[in-house]
């Protein structure tokens, strides 16, 4: 399986990130998508070209800052895990870092290159920058 970790430096704290990254129904505020919808252990995520992707949440660890998930019901997708940790720097700041493993590999690139963006943004939105 293709494997990509995104991460980012977020001067803020990692409590404040996480309530913001770290929750499930609010990814198309940071992430590149155009709507992100949850029911229970389940997510939707629309991408800007219309494809609805299917998620199971498979953890979310508010004490340890984890969020995993995996993409479901895709006949081109054959095995996923997508992971976002929220750490403390040791600074009072974050480090966020975002990592995919994906079947078939060259799809990690995608889901990589979009996780590099949407760490960017969330930089700039909790940084207030934008």
């Amino acid at each position: 399986m293709g494997t990509v970790r995104r991460e980012q430096h977020i001067e803020c704290s990692p409590a404040t990130t996480w309530d913001f990254i770290g929750d499930p129904a609010r990814l198309h505020e940071w992430f590149p998508l155009t709507d992100c919808r949850v029911d229970g252990k389940k997510r939707w995520v629309t991408t800007s070209t219309g494809l609805t992707f299917e998620e199971d949440i498979v953890l979310l660890d508010h004490e340890l800052r984890r969020f995993q998930y995996t993409i479901v019901n895709n006949p081109l997708i054959t095995g996923h895990l997508g992971t976002l940790d929220v750490m403390d720097d040791g600074h009072g700041y974050t480090l966020a870092v975002y990592s995919t493993t994906m079947k078939p590999d060259v799809l990690a690139l995608v889901i990589g290159g979009a996780a590099g963006v949407g760490l960017k943004k969330a930089k700039s939105l909790l940084e207030g920058t934008v």
